[in-house]
């Protein structure tokens, strides 16, 4: 008897470790929830600006509601379309691994829903936690469709920083004084530069810099030596932006819901599609702080919104009345590239990861603008009698809508003549891409072109700015992926010099990456989640004129790594 007792550590078999892992496993899923919610897609009467328009809204909502989440959940929600618009939803950042039926771009994963129609996106929240969004993800509906999708960690799991008082949604957006759909229509039709937002909004208003925004200006009340954590979304339609509050600082612990090594800065930048949570202490002497949004525009001579967007932070204390207008923050010049290279370059994952080393796929994309050539009329009002259009590696994206199935569907269901898998893998023609490009090389080529990859291949994508028409940043978003950042420079990629300078120990994660105005940017990862996955510029204009392709990943081994069937709802095109 003696001798049994003196076992200090328990002795595990077979049977007791593979019991102990079904307790485990079983006590992870009784710790996760099903969210069960409906979005009803709505015309709205808003008044913005001193006038009232008609927007689609979700619920009546603009933004839409926020969903809160804890990491291993399950969302179920039935989105009925009662707007004028066929319409989907994407859920920006979301893996959906085995729900690749849920994704939500229009014509890849699914036909849209139409006026009268149901269907419910249903999937499960896998290793993932911190700020993401959703958003309508056909045409420009996106400009008043969008809201919050916080994750927060599972039960008893501790943010890996200091636990903040208070949680804040901070979503940046823009505002036109017409239906944003009419503007899209202007623009296809014209094959001209759209008009410009006429406001930045932050959580949907605008602030009291604009006429008839005084009342509606949002305000957030806290107290003195609170650590509030700012959960900053980039929901505009067409423009990165700088954001700041005044006399204060930011810890930055986290973008694109995946945890970064922190640090601290006074200026953020996001382009459209990112999110970056921040921690805030209320450090400064008790008073009203404007927290404020405007441009980072790069490309030359285009107009943009110069406008600039206010919500105030309010210290509880503070005397009433002073000051008679909040403190502004100094934000940068709208072309202050410098300022923002210095804050890009500062993201780090918070420990050393494993990055592919070994590369299957070695793509070279490049991006941008270019111009087709046409006949003079009111469809060529586009610089010297042209349309403006959009390309990876010369090829402008066409999405299927005349096929009547999605890009998802055809590849599921073997459907030929939908897509073609000849996407070029490097640029057809080499060239001096952020030189002076020959005219020559400026129209791009129409087609529905995918890049078809064996499941776990390991992949690296150089995205490489181009000069033609402009150079510009560009906010390139990958669906189904989240992906490494090794490098990042200006000029053109150098095969042979650039690679040295790679950081293959503790990059960032992204789903979304700004590549620099007049450089390139590289990264990578293991296409190890089926299916067809779009890849394309998260500003809209570019989206719209053709500067996206879709990737498919093919099926693995097992049912864990196969594309499921579709949903018996699934809308019909």
């Amino acid at each position: 008897m003696e001798a049994y007792k003196v076992h200090a550590k328990p002795q595990f078999n077979c049977l007791s470790l593979a019991f102990l892992f079904l307790f485990s496993l079983i006590s992870s899923f009784a710790n996760a929830e099903i969210h069960h919610h409906q979005f009803t897609v709505q015309e709205t009467p808003v008044n913005r600006l001193c006038k009232t328009h008609n927007i689609i809204t979700v619920n009546g909502q603009f933004p839409g509601p926020t969903l809160e989440v804890r990491n291993g959940d399950t969302l179920v929600i039935k989105v009925l379309n009662s707007g004028r618009y066929n319409i989907t939803i994407h859920w920006h950042g979301i893996r959906q691994i085995r729900s690749q039926w849920a994704d939500g771009p229009e014509y890849v994963t699914q036909c849209p829903i139409k006026p009268g129609g149901t269907y419910t996106y249903r999937f499960t929240i896998e290793d993932q936690e911190g700020t993401l969004w959703w958003h309508a993800h056909s045409r420009w509906l996106r400009a008043t469709v969008y809201g919050a999708l916080i994750i927060h960690p599972k039960l008893g799991s501790p943010y890996p920083f200091q636990n903040p008082k208070q949680e804040i949604p901070i979503l940046l957006g823009e505002w036109w004084n017409r239906d944003p759909i009419s503007v899209q229509r202007q623009t296809v039709f014209t094959g001209a530069a759209p008009n410009v937002s006429d406001a930045y909004t932050i959580n949907g208003q605008p602030g009291d810099l604009y006429p008839c925004s005084n009342k509606g200006t949002v305000r957030f009340t806290v107290d003195s030596g609170e650590t509030i954590l700012l959960r900053i979304i980039n929901a505009a339609l067409n423009q990165q932006l700088f954001f700041a509050v005044a006399n204060h600082r930011f810890t930055v612990v986290a973008t694109d819901a995946l945890y970064t090594r922190p640090f601290t800065t006074s200026i953020l930048m996001l382009g459209p599609g990112q999110t970056t949570d921040v921690l805030l202490t209320t450090d400064q002497t008790p008073g009203h702080y404007y927290m404020a949004a405007r441009a980072y525009a790069t490309a030359q001579n285009a107009p943009f919104d110069n406008t600039t967007t206010t919500a105030i932070l309010k210290y509880r204390t503070a005397k009433t009345g002073v000051p008679s207008r909040p403190t502004m923050p100094r934000l940068p010049a709208y072309n202050d590239t410098a300022t923002v290279t210095a804050f890009t370059s500062q993201f780090r994952s918070p420990f050393k990861v494993e990055v592919p080393t070994v590369i299957d796929e070695n793509l070279f994309f490049t991006i941008g603008l270019g111009l087709v050539n046409c006949t003079p009329g009111p469809r060529c009002q586009g610089p010297n009698n042209t349309r403006f259009a959009a390309s990876m590696n010369n090829v402008s994206f066409v999405l299927p809508r005349r096929k009547r199935n999605s890009l998802l569907q055809a590849y599921y269901q073997n459907v030929p003549g939908v897509y073609t898998t000849d996407f070029p893998t490097v640029p057809p023609v080499q060239f001096n891409y952020t030189g002076n490009v020959p005219r020559g090389l400026w129209q791009p080529v129409y087609g529905t072109k995918l890049h078809k990859m064996k499941f776990g291949s390991r992949v690296q994508i150089v995205l490489q700015d181009t000069a033609i028409v402009t150079t510009e940043d560009h906010p390139i978003h990958l669906h189904g992926y989240h992906f490494y950042v090794v490098g990042q420079g200006f000029g053109n990629f150098n095969p042979r010099r650039d690679p040295a300078r790679f950081n293959l120990i503790d990059p960032p994660q992204r789903n979304t990456i700004d590549v620099p105005v007049g450089g390139w940017a590289v990264i990578r990862f293991v296409a190890d989640n089926p299916g067809v996955w779009l890849m394309h510029c998260h500003i809209d204009s570019h989206l719209m004129w053709g500067l996206a392709t879709s990737i498919i990943v093919e099926n693995g081994v097992g049912e864990l790594q196969t594309v499921a069937p579709p949903p018996p709802d699934l809308p019909p095109c």
